[in-house]
């Protein structure tokens, strides 16, 4: 299995537009050591030439224009993308299918729970149907596990996990399961197993298990503490509750990490008030220090 990390950021990018925290502001004058970031996405193949799209960023066409395999220029009009899988149904996630319009038809797989955000509070679905035959819904039954046509090796296993649904969603007070979905990725040909959750909000027994048996796992890395927009200035509100985990210290991601002996670790979706994206801060040191890595633009990882 090939992965490609598209874009490694959360929401907004690194920097965001109209952010000046000591990160954004760095990165822009070059005065700390960090790369600029793209929203996140990840790009998977069995054999290098075709690949699926795990959600669709805004800065999609700038990602798939530095990803030179999604371009493979066999005919007049062409791409490596058959497929997108949508984890949820967050804009940061969802808007780069405005993009892939010229694309269509284009294979879209996500729960009923996201198809009803994207034909209702953003009806991208509604929106692109008169281009050439719009977006193709494939649903995901989050207790199910799926095959794509043309990845014989791949099976993709959802798994619920508790988030949240996005802002402008008709049922953003009332969660429902679906809302968020984390896959465990198998290649059979190789026997490897990918675990993506770039929107986690807890990590549970279960989880823990399918980490402990995977052979890399890219999870949740938004914020180092739980109130970090709040102490930056930035937001009002807690890791908690926009549905993501924190990593530090006692109940973080990387007190789970610390506990998986196998695994390469990657973290990804990570906000601009991070101090991980410092290469230089203690915090990027810390994370070395215990053999996780975090994810970057361009990334490539083969399992």
């Amino acid at each position: 299995m090939y992965i490609y990390v598209l874009g490694s950021a959360a929401g907004g990018g690194f920097p965001q537009w109209n952010c000046n925290c000591p990160n954004c502001h760095g990165v822009r004058t070059g005065t700390i050591n960090a790369k600029p970031r793209t929203q996140s996405s990840i790009a998977v193949s069995e054999n290098g030439v075709d690949w699926i799209l795990l959600n669709a960023s805004p800065d999609i066409r700038q990602q798939l224009f530095e990803f030179k395999a999604a371009q493979p220029a066999r005919k007049l009009r062409d791409t490596g993308i058959t497929s997108v899988i949508l984890m949820d149904s967050q804009l940061d996630h969802t808007t780069g299918l405005l993009t892939l319009r010229e694309g269509c038809p284009m294979n879209v797989w996500c729960t009923e729970m996201v198809h009803q955000d994207l034909t209702s509070g953003f009806p991208v679905f509604n929106m692109l149907k008169h281009w050439n035959g719009g977006l193709q819904y494939h649903e995901i039954n989050p207790k199910q596990a799926f095959k794509i046509d043309g990845f014989e090796s791949l099976e993709f296993i959802p798994l619920i996990i508790k988030s949240a649904a996005p802002p402008y969603s008709p049922h953003r007070n009332d969660p429902h399961d679906g809302d968020n979905i984390a896959l465990i990725i198998k290649d059979h040909k190789t026997q490897k197993q990918l675990f993506y959750a770039p929107g986690l909000g807890k990590i549970d027994d279960q989880i823990m298990q399918i980490m402990q048996s995977s052979d890399c796992v890219m999870i949740d890395g938004t914020l180092w503490t739980d109130d970090e927009m709040q102490q930056t200035g930035v937001g009002k509100k807690t890791g908690r509750e926009m549905g993501h985990l924190y990593i530090s210290g006692e109940g973080g991601s990387l007190s789970y990490l610390n506990q998986l002996s196998t695994p390469k670790k990657v973290l990804i979706h990570i906000n601009n008030t991070n101090p991980i994206l410092n290469e230089n801060s203690s915090q990027f040191a810390e994370l070395k220090a215990n053999n996780v890595e975090v994810a970057y633009d361009g990334m490539q990882i083969e399992l």
